[in-house]
């Protein structure tokens, strides 16, 4: 399944262009590598997304074509959040 259509689909983000337009700013990895919105992701990846100040990573669990909202969150794990620290708060 893309990149794109899986971060819709899993409701990280909320919409599919919203997710390629993040994906083209670079600012996901899949298992340590750059990925584009149509990279192919697949059950066991790691991703890693920058949301403004935290980066969060999280395991691919399961991939399905179409899922219920309530049931959006068992397509994958949270591995780890992290608030990125800027050395400069005045900026």
């Amino acid at each position: 399944m893309r990149l794109d259509k899986f971060l819709k689909i899993s409701r990280l983000i909320k919409r599919r262009t919203l997710a390629k337009e993040v994906a083209d700013q670079g600012r996901i990895t899949i298992n340590g590598n750059q990925a584009k919105a149509s990279t192919n992701v697949v059950v066991g990846d790691e991703l890693t997304i920058r949301f403004g100040q935290k980066f969060v990573t999280i395991k691919v669990t399961d991939l399905r074509e179409n899922v219920r909202k309530d049931e959006a969150e068992t397509l994958y794990s949270v591995m780890k959040e992290e608030r990125i620290e800027s050395d400069n708060e005045d900026e």
